[in-house]
C-alpha cells in the first residue's frame, strides 16, 4: 500500500523540519502544486547569522524572535528562486502562527495541510472565510506500509 499524496509530502515536512536550527521548535515547510514540490523551508536564523542553537534565543512573550519560521522561509526561498507559488499548497509539520498565516494567505495559497496544531486559533475562522482550506493530519497514523515482494513464478 502506498502512502497518499497528503502524508507522503507531509512526511518530507517532517524530514525538512529536521534542518530546523532553532530547537524550541522544529518545524518544516514545502510548497507543492500538481504533486510537484516547488519550495522547502525550516525555522533557522537570518541568512548568514549565527544559530540559536549555537548561540542562544532571543524571547519575546515566551517565543524565540530570532528565526524565520518554516513557512516564511518556504515562500521566500520560492520568491528568490523566481518561482510562482500562487494556487500552491503549503504541507507544513505545525500549523501556521498568525504572521505565518497572513503570509500564506497573502501569497495566494488555497490549501494549508498541517501535522499538529500550533498556538493560534485565529487562522481558522480568517481561513474559511479567505476559501483557504485547512486540512489537519494529527489524527492520521503514518501512511508508511511495506512495499510488497515480487511475486516469481
Amino acid at each position: 500500500m502506498r502512502a497518499d499524496w497528503d502524508s507522503y509530502f507531509m512526511q518530507i515536512a517532517t524530514v525538512v523540519a529536521s534542518r530546523a536550527t532553532c530547537d524550541r521548535k522544529h518545524v518544516g515547510a514545502l510548497l507543492v502544486r500538481d504533486r510537484i514540490i516547488l519550495s522547502t523551508g525550516y525555522n533557522g536564523s537570518i541568512r548568514g547569522m549565527p544559530h540559536c542553537d549555537d548561540v542562544g534565543h532571543v524571547l519575546e512573550d515566551g517565543h524565540c524572535v530570532a528565526t524565520i519560521h518554516a513557512e516564511a522561509n518556504a515562500i521566500l526561498q520560492a520568491a528568490r528562486n523566481g518561482v510562482r507559488i500562487e494556487g500552491a499548497d503549503i504541507y507544513t509539520s505545525a500549523s501556521p502562527c498568525w504572521p505565518c498565516f497572513k503570509l500564506i494567505a497573502n501569497a495566494g495559497i488555497k490549501r494549508i495541510v498541517y501535522g499538529e496544531f500550533y498556538r493560534d486559533d485565529r487562522i481558522f475562522d480568517v481561513a474559511r472565510r479567505l476559501g483557504i482550506e485547512l486540512v489537519d493530519l494529527s489524527s492520521r497514523k503514518p501512511a508508511i506500509a511495506p512495499v510488497p515482494e515480487k511475486q516469481t513464478a
